[in-house]
């Protein structure tokens, strides 16, 4: 079975930000890391060359392919960060309404600064997503 792109590493999350170019997009990062890891007690940890993931999880699909995720992350991007959320959280569209400008597909809410969202309503959102990962996957 093929190995999984994307794991946990050892780069040093204040080393990665640092060289964001972008220097909104930079602070941002540095912002939401801090959010996330207040919000959910856990560490921040790289996954793969650019997400930083928080916390993880062991996962096994029906065919068979399994792994290790974060249970949240975010991947600051050319021109968006991308924050890993679950498209089946509770309430995910009600607070998506009340979110602020953002884009979203399936497994990911893409934001261009934390200026133009509501934090309050992040941080519920990450609040019922990890709700809704440790329903998925109770051993972690």
């Amino acid at each position: 079975m093929e190995k999984n792109k994307t794991t946990q590493t050892s780069i040093s999350i204040d080393d990665y930000i640092s060289v964001i170019k972008d220097e909104t997009m930079r602070k941002d990062s540095f912002s939401l890391t801090q959010l996330i890891k207040k919000q959910t007690g856990l560490e921040p940890k790289m996954w793969g060359p650019s997400i930083v993931g928080f916390g993880s999880h062991h996962y096994k699909y029906e065919s068979g392919r399994e792994g290790d995720s974060p249970n949240i992350a975010f991947s600051p991007r050319a021109s968006s960060i991308a924050i890993y959320l679950s498209g089946n959280f509770d309430d995910r569209e009600t607070l998506l309404q009340k979110f602020g400008k953002y884009k979203s597909d399936k497994g990911c809410v893409h934001i261009k600064t934390l200026a133009e969202i509501d934090k309050d309503v992040l941080k519920k959102m990450i609040a019922n997503h990890i709700k809704h990962i440790k329903e998925l996957y109770p051993d972690r």
